[in-house]
């Protein structure tokens, strides 16, 4: 009976963590059996995920660009297009080979010539239209049978339908692996025991498993956050696997392996929530840009993050409760050397180093304020290249780079379409514009331009007698029944439309022509229809306009302004979509995103700090530091005039400062666990030789990362984060260790006076039975007591009491005012 009041008293005592940690160790078969069924799962789910590769898909959609996209998707048929090379070849080589690719099926259209913007230097250039869209199985068809044709040449092709999700994909598949071989060396070093080492990595392992096959919940994911999602996942939150593992090394020493496990994750799991709570509001700071790709990548990198909370909370006990017995026999002295030296350096310069730092952190605003930002990815370097990033690099080497942008326009006006081109063509950045009013029929006529029918009659070389009776059927047709009784010699109809008027009665059987002119007529149509997919939609028309400008710069943003008031003159709407347009938009998002970005990213993580130290002023001095770090990363490109991918801005600094931020909490918070134990310089040697594994760990690995992105990856917004994380992580662990210290030592009279204690409310509880009270209580008690009481009564009393602890109700009272004088004077 004995026993039994014992183990209720002691289920009875067990926290809330400690329950859940109970049940999910005692569990832990059932546990197990639920993650193999989610891994295996997600292995099939991961392909369930669509991925984005174009990204001006994420363009805010108030923007220009965005809107004149999806009105372009509506209206006009966009036909994937390439430009070919083909090098050591003889011009009339180049031109059976041009009649050759001609010929193929898949081809609509081959633009050669003996014009240098053709052929040059041995070299011949192909502009190759097909006769699909972009990403359809017929164009892929397509280039596998272009491909095959020019076997045996020295051929290269840059094609837009080219997809990089399948290189990006093997390339971090590499980043990881070796990612994977740096933590195992890392933690080698850090770690109390070999086989904790299985047991880390088996939780990421699957964590980033069923990230990746839940990600289909999103429907369609851009291809940087499906590149990057998972490398950062393990490098984010390594951390949260290591606290638990320390913890449990602490209890294993004083516990059985179960009670050790579960005392361990009952500690963990608020501490670790926490801990998480910097990083995920960094990243959910994200989540309110303009630009949507902040969106994107916010939701997958929090969601990876979530994962991983719940592979440390549930999965991880379980895998300790089986290695438990090989970690214990496995132990092994921490490689890390003891940095006490560190300690007594940064105290000798508490008053020199802060001062420095100030006149650093002022030079890194400016100059981080000054930093050349990219808007095109292209326009960034990468180390390695894929083979159409080669291609297109080695053609604009040769013949120069494009650059244009479709003009959308009302259609139904061609001599307003005709004024437009001539005023665009009069300005000298415009090279050429590509229109049905521009596009030549024959005899130095456009598609667009109206003809009589004694003109239409010299065009084609039908008589004119005929060229009036199909007139006359055209006028009523079109219920033009005007023309019917006036003068048809002076009816004029546009070219295109009569020749589309003319097939199309051929096509029913209602006229006939001789062969001859009936094929013409044929490969009329046949150039005629593509074009009018391409350039004529139901309300819209639209025109390439070829610029003699760079994709990016002052230059062709001032044009694009000029284009909208030229446009202007003639139409009320109209859109200009291109490569160049989509920077501009970016540009002008950029500065909204990036005080948004800033702002929230800082105000949610101060907010966290502030209910974390209960302190105002240390939450300040952690932001500078951080912050300090994110000017002084993007310092470096305003000095050494390198331009930076906006987007990398963006995305590191926000996890700069809801990642990093941790290596400064473990520092603060074990500092100011001690200055009340002991002075401030041993204070700050201990915390030091306390945070520097964890800092060394999570900063080694997430620089590591960084670093690899850069190299291995081939894609240059991707490869611009990569080298910017490595950089500003690398400065953090710099400062949070060398400059931190003299900032918490010269200001601990302002952390200490800044501290706030704040007071909880006090709860009305009623309760029934037997239960177990722990703190204190006021009001009215009617049962027995069993209990320790220290405080005052004020009624009847008949109880058992030790002697002496009884007071006379004076001094009672008297005990009473001092004490809450006392409680008072502490609030």
């Amino acid at each position: 009976m004995k026993g039994i009041e014992n183990m209720e008293k002691a289920n009875s005592e067990k926290s809330f963590m400690e329950k859940i940690a109970s049940l999910i160790v005692d569990k832990r078969n059932i546990v197990l059996l639920l993650y193999a069924a989610a891994i295996i799962f997600s292995l099939f789910s991961q392909s369930w995920v669509k991925v984005c590769n174009d990204i001006t898909e994420y363009l805010p959609a108030d923007t220009e660009t965005r809107q004149g996209l999806s009105l372009m998707e509506d209206e006009f048929v966009t036909f994937s297009t390439s430009r070919v090379m083909v090098a050591n070849i003889t011009y009339d080589k180049a031109d059976e080979l041009c009649k050759k690719i001609k010929d193929l099926k898949c081809v609509d259209m081959v633009e050669f010539d003996d014009t240098e913007d053709h052929y040059k230097d041995g070299c011949a250039l192909f502009d190759i239209t097909l006769g699909s869209e972009d990403g359809s199985a017929e164009t892929k068809k397509g280039y596998e049978e272009i491909r095959k044709l020019l076997a045996d040449y020295d051929t290269f092709i840059s094609e837009s339908d080219f997809d990089n999700s399948k290189s990006l994909n093997d390339e971090m598949s590499v980043v990881i692996a070796i990612v994977a071989v740096i933590v195992v060396a890392v933690l080698l070093l850090t770690s109390k025991t070999y086989m904790e080492i299985p047991a880390l990595l088996i939780t990421f392992v699957v964590g980033i498993i069923l990230n990746k096959g839940t990600n289909f919940i999103f429907g369609e994911i851009s291809f940087v956050s499906n590149s990057v999602t998972a490398v950062l996942q393990l490098a984010l939150s390594l951390d949260y696997a290591i606290i638990l593992i320390n913890h449990y090394s602490e209890e294993r020493e004083k516990r059985s392996q179960r009670d050790a496990v579960v005392a361990a994750l009952a500690k963990s799991i608020p501490e670790i929530a926490s801990s998480s709570l910097t990083t995920v509001s960094g990243l959910a700071a994200l989540m309110f840009m303009q630009f949507k790709i902040g969106f994107d990548m916010g939701m997958c990198l929090i969601k990876s993050i979530l994962y991983s909370l719940l592979c440390v909370f549930t999965l991880m006990p379980c895998v300790l409760m089986i290695l438990g017995k090989y970690i214990d026999k496995t132990h092994h002295k921490s490689l890390l050397p003891d940095i006490s030296w560190l300690g007594s350096a940064v105290y000798k310069l508490r008053l020199i180093v802060p001062p420095i730092f100030a006149v650093i952190l002022v030079a890194g605003y400016f100059l981080s304020s000054n930093c050349a930002y990219t808007y095109n990815e292209n326009s960034s370097k990468t180390s390695r290249k894929n083979e159409t990033q080669i291609a297109k690099e080695t053609i604009e080497e040769y013949f120069g780079a494009q650059n244009f942008a479709a003009l959308v326009i009302p259609s139904g006006d061609y001599g307003k379409e005709k004024q437009l081109i001539a005023e665009l063509k009069t300005h000298p950045e415009v090279e050429s514009v590509k229109a049905l009013s521009s596009i030549e029929a024959k005899d130095g006529y456009v598609l667009t331009d109206s003809l009589t029918p004694r003109r239409f009659s010299e065009l084609t070389d039908i008589d004119i007698d005929t060229v009036k009776l199909l007139y006359t059927i055209y006028a009523a047709d079109n219920e033009d029944y005007s023309k019917l009784i006036t003068n048809m010699n002076d009816f004029g109809v546009p070219i295109i439309d009569m020749f589309t008027f003319v097939y199309d009665l051929k096509t029913d059987g209602y006229v006939h022509f001789d062969d001859d002119l009936s094929k013409d007529l044929d490969d009329l149509h046949i150039q005629l229809d593509t074009a009018k997919k391409q350039l004529l939609g139901k309300n819209y028309t639209r025109m390439l306009v070829y610029l003699n400008l760079p994709v990016e710069s002052q230059e062709t943003f001032d044009f694009i302004d000029t284009v909208h008031k030229i446009s202007a003159k003639y139409y009320d709407k109209y859109y200009f979509v291109g490569d160049s347009t989509s920077c501009y938009d970016l540009a002008a998002s950029f500065a909204t995103d990036n005080i948004i970005v800033s702002v929230l990213s800082i105000l949610f993580v101060i907010l966290i700090l502030f209910f974390t130290f209960k302190n105002a002023g240390l939450p300040v001095l952690l932001i500078m530091v951080i912050q300090g770090s994110v000017w002084i990363n993007f310092s470096y490109s305003t000095i050494s005039k390198a331009n930076i991918f906006f987007l990398s801005y963006l995305i590191v600094s926000s996890i700069q400062m809801g990642a990093n931020i941790d290596y400064a909490i473990v520092i603060s918070s074990r500092y100011m666990e001690l200055r009340d134990k002991t002075d401030i310089k041993k204070a700050m040697k201990k915390s030091l030789n306390f945070a520097f594994p964890t800092v060394f760990t999570s900063g080694s690995i997430l620089a590591s990362a960084g670093f690899l992105i850069s190299k291995l990856s081939s894609e240059p917004a991707i490869v611009s984060i990569g080298l910017t994380l490595c950089r500003g992580t690398l400065i953090s662990m710099f400062l949070v260790m060398c400059v931190l210290p003299e900032i918490l030592l010269l200001g601990d009279t302002i952390v200490e006076k800044s501290g706030i204690s704040i007071k909880k409310p006090d709860l009305v509880r009623k309760q029934t039975g037997r239960f177990l009270v722990n703190g204190r209580v006021r009001g009215y008690v009617n049962g027995f007591v069993d209990a320790d009481i220290h405080g005052f009564v004020r009624g009847d009393m008949e109880t058992m009491v030790n002697i002496d602890t009884v007071i006379k109700e004076e001094n009672a009272a008297d005990d009473e005012d001092n004490k809450q004088s006392d409680e008072n004077k502490d609030s």
